[in-house]
Order: C-alpha cells, then sequence, then structure tokens
C-alpha cells in the first residue's frame, strides 16, 4: 500500500490504541497528521473521541513513524464519522435506489 498525503488512515499504535487522522505530510521518520482521533468500543458500538485533549486541534500533529505497527486505508463508514466528527458536517454518499 502507498501512502498519500490528504488520506485518511487507520493507525494500529504499540500501545494497541487505533488512531484515525488524514495525512498531510510524509518524512522518513515521522508523518505530520490533522485531527488525531481515537476510537473506543463501547456499548453502542465504535465511538471516536479526540486523540490529544489538551493540544490546539487547529494545529497539525507529528506522527513518529516508530509509535504504529500498523496502518491501512479507513473505512467509508468510519472515514465519513471522522469527517463529520471533524468538521461538523456529515457526507452525502449517492445510492440508486433500485425495487
Amino acid at each position: 500500500m502507498k501512502l498519500e498525503t490528504n488520506n485518511i488512515y487507520t493507525f494500529k499504535l504499540n500501545t494497541g490504541e487505533e488512531l484515525i487522522a488524514r495525512v498531510v505530510e510524509i518524512a522518513p521518520d515521522h508523518m505530520i497528521i490533522e485531527h488525531p482521533i481515537l476510537t473506543v468500543i463501547s456499548q453502542q458500538g465504535l465511538q471516536m473521541m479526540p486523540g490529544l485533549f489538551s493540544a490546539d486541534l487547529g494545529q497539525n500533529v507529528r506522527l513518529n513513524n516508530a509509535s504504529w505497527a500498523m496502518i491501512a486505508e479507513t473505512r467509508q463508514d468510519v472515514r465519513d464519522s471522522w469527517i463529520q466528527a471533524t468538521t461538523g458536517i456529515a457526507p452525502i454518499r449517492k445510492q440508486i435506489i433500485t425495487g
């Protein structure tokens, strides 16, 4: 899988947490990401919470490559939830309804 900037990825951190963020910049030893959101499993299903509570949410964040074990493209439904959580805008998906 080739990583590309401006795409939303899911990172499995070495601590076991799952982080969702948009990659802004890729460097050999780190990435610059925006809006890091952690996923949490609850009785209601997959929930999202801020990855940093005391940081300025408008600032990009440096993620060291040594801090994550796996990375994957984020599922479309989770990506839509991330977009809504970080921008307040709910993406609309066009569908063809068949009878």
